[in-house]
């Protein structure tokens, strides 16, 4: 991020990025609505969530098909001291979490980076580029446009926290 400034996870990511690995449905339907890779547009990331869930069902229908019971429904395991790390995908984007194990297996560390604090610097850059198209509108307009722009990023974030507090001063 510093020397290439922000960066982007989550749904429109994904889709620029794994666009040629859709499912024949999820591909077909994205056509239809007019959505291609690449996608740049983050007013457009719910419909990707929607070509998302079009995806998962079509893989889950595929899973079901093949699925075959394991031996054995879990693993035994015995508990240790240790560090584990991994990077996974989550809805909102990509989520790095560490964990440090004392030698009963209890946590007695935890560092989790969230989608939302990768994309904090997007969405603030965003904001920076779309204000100046609204400024015209009341303040309660430009307001609710400004939280919509970040519920493309994080559909939680602005109901969660009432994090947005809007100031105008207009000249006369």
């Amino acid at each position: 991020m510093r020397a290439r400034g922000s960066y982007l996870v989550g749904p429109l990511a994904r889709f620029n990025l794994n666009y040629d690995k859709l499912t024949p449905v999820a591909r077909r339907t994205a056509g239809e609505v007019g959505l291609s890779a690449p996608c740049l547009n983050q007013f457009k990331s719910i419909v990707v969530r929607a070509i998302e869930t079009i995806c998962a069902i079509e893989e889950a229908l595929r899973i079901i098909d093949i699925y075959e019971p394991p031996a054995h429904p879990r693993a035994e395991v015995q508990p240790r001291a240790a560090t584990g790390q991994a990077v996974t995908e989550a809805p909102r984007g990509i989520l790095y979490h560490r964990y440090i194990l004392d030698d009963r297996g209890l946590v007695l560390s935890a560092k989790i980076v969230p989608p939302t604090s990768q994309n904090q610097k997007r969405m603030e850059d965003d904001l920076w580029r779309f204000v100046p198209s609204i400024l015209n509108l009341p303040v309660d307009d430009i307001t609710w446009k400004c939280e919509q722009a970040v519920r493309n990023y994080d559909p939680c974030i602005s109901c969660a926290t009432h994090f947005l507090k809007v100031s105008v001063e207009r000249e006369e």
